[in-house]
């Protein structure tokens, strides 16, 4: 089962403040520990919201409105993300609860949802053609 981890952001993380050493360090062997388990998928960290660009649709107007940051702060923004494969939405929260986060900025929020798994799901270009070219060299193997 597939979930993602957001944090949420702080006025910390859109004014950009870089974190302690310690807290990167901690950070650090957290992902270590997810991908030593083969449970990382993605872990990025977003720009602040003054780089950013919403595109709003309202309920009467046809054409969509575009908005460039700096937006308001508020809870609803995402300043990270990390994206890990686990077994039970149990093991998923555990890994959550074990997330680092940085000391005397605040409130933290880190927000846990599963991901849709979606029966036929669009594979990287690469990986396909990785995955044909090794069905290739089994049947080749086959047929020695």
């Amino acid at each position: 089962m597939r979930f993602l981890l957001m944090v949420k952001a702080t006025p910390y993380s859109e004014a950009g403040v870089v974190h302690s050493k310690e807290h990167i360090d901690a950070l650090y062997a957290y992902k270590m520990s997810l991908a030593e388990v083969g449970a990382l998928l993605a872990d990025e960290e977003l720009q602040p919201s003054s780089n950013g660009i919403k595109v709003k649709y309202p309920k009467n107007e046809a054409k969509p409105q575009v908005q460039v940051g700096p937006f308001l702060i508020n809870q609803d923004f995402i300043a990270k993300y990390t994206l890990i494969d686990v077994k039970s939405e149990e093991d998923a929260l555990n890994w959550a609860l074990k997330m680092p986060i940085p000391e005397g900025h605040g409130e933290f929020e880190i927000e846990l949802r599963r991901i849709k798994e979606n029966g036929e799901s669009i594979k990287e270009p690469r990986i396909e053609a990785l995955e044909a070219d090794l069905q290739d060299q089994l049947n080749m193997l086959k047929e020695l």
